[in-house]
């Protein structure tokens, strides 16, 4: 077994090489190790040589490598939406679409989807992860009634309850009234499997009375007995020996402020829900996990520097911006560069308009004006100071 000292002495010697996170991995993987000096040279060594071997040299286009890396991959994606794993009922978009979704920053995703997870009383037990699920899940009047009728003789609106999804969704009677009074639309009276709302009788008849009790109608059909409001349905599943709860439909802020949440690990995948409460670092996170989500779900092997750099980019200002005319791509400093893009008259004539100067700094603009560009070789100026040899001075 190679010695404590002696492995201290050889890492030592590659401190300056190595960050200090592989420096520990490195000591904590070897000490443990039955190994010659010799091994433990060539292991180091082997270690070295692929650090600097992924290094980045000064002048590489990372930006456009990062580009080719992901794009190239993304075109052998599919174009479905598939349904969520183990979960008929939800639909979530995968693929290229939701990567698309990510790096254009949509203001929201097509299929909003929240992974709820609970506390140590909860996440347990699967009855109070269902009751956990039921507070979660909007509920209104219309999720939990056969029918709901407008009686025109009596003007007033007769709802005819399910009992069954009164039980499916968790709702008590005692709420489905408290819903309909907080509405204080007329007198609430129960008729054995029907409640009636009577609404007080108005002068206008006709026309002007069916149209009323119709909006009242709708009112009532809407009216919210339980749960958040966007999020449409509550499944709970099973991860590992938890209970967690999927939603279709994301109200974050809400949710984790929910008794029995928890809220160090609920997660959804509205990426500017995430910047709002959250904060910038946690939204540049999400979008790392998203992509990266969305390409192993299809079994492409990009590298996470690649995802880090896109993330970094988008979130830099403080604020999530797309990679595109209205963001990255479009708020370049270069009137070029934003011209080469996309809407090129547009970009020229309002630079031209505000007078605006290109220092012609980046690759675009360089290639446009036939210079070369700043990277690589191209990245190396050179300035030289002529000496003149006594020679020529005499001359």
């Amino acid at each position: 077994m190679a010695s404590q000292k002696l492995l201290e002495k050889k890492i030592k010697k590659i401190e300056k090489l190595l960050p200090k996170s592989i420096i520990n991995e490195l000591l904590a993987k070897l000490k443990d190790l039955d190994i010659s000096e010799d091994k433990l040279n060539k292991i180091i060594k082997e270690v070295v040589k692929e650090y600097r071997y992924v290094e980045v040299d000064p002048g590489e286009a990372v930006g456009t490598v990062a580009a080719q890396s992901i794009g190239e991959p993304s075109t052998q994606m599919t174009l479905r939406t598939f349904h969520y794993a183990g979960v008929r009922e939800l639909n979530v978009t995968l693929g290229l679409p939701r990567l698309i979704e990510i790096v254009d920053a949509r203001r929201e995703p097509s299929t909003p989807i929240m992974t709820v997870y609970l506390d140590e009383e909860h996440r347990y037990d699967k009855t109070k992860a269902i009751e956990m699920a039921r507070k979660i899940e909007y509920t209104t009047i219309e999720n939990v009634a056969k029918t709901i009728d407008v009686d025109l003789l009596t003007s007033s609106i007769i709802i005819v309850l399910d009992k069954e999804m009164m039980k499916d969704k968790g709702v008590t009677l005692e709420q489905i009234i408290k819903a309909l009074e907080r509405l204080k639309i007329g007198k609430i009276t129960i008729e054995e499997e029907q409640i009636r709302i009577s609404i007080p009788q108005q002068e206008a008849e006709g026309i002007v009375k069916i149209s009323k009790l119709n909006k009242l109608r709708e009112k009532v059909t809407n009216a919210r007995i339980k749960g958040l409001k966007g999020v449409k349905r509550a499944i709970v599943q099973k991860k590992g020996n938890e209970y967690v709860i999927i939603t279709d439909g994301s109200n974050f802020s809400n949710v984790l402020s929910i008794k029995g949440v928890d809220h160090r690990r609920t997660i959804t995948n509205d990426i500017h829900e995430i910047e709002k409460v959250l904060g910038i670092e946690a939204a540049r996170i999400a979008i790392v996990n998203e992509i990266m989500k969305v390409l192993e779900d299809q079994g492409l092997d990009v590298d996470i520097r690649h995802i880090l750099l896109i993330a970094d980019m988008m979130t830099r200002t403080g604020r999530v911006r797309q990679v595109g005319r209205h963001g990255v791509s479009g708020e370049k400093p270069s009137v070029l560069a934003r011209a080469a893009f996309e809407v090129t008259v547009k970009h020229l004539l309002e630079g031209a308009a505000r007078g605006e100067i290109d220092e012609l700094k980046g690759i675009t603009e360089n290639v446009i004006v036939g210079q070369i560009i700043p990277l690589g070789t191209g990245i190396v100026e050179l300035y030289m100071k002529p000496s003149f040899s006594k020679k020529s001075e005499s001359k």
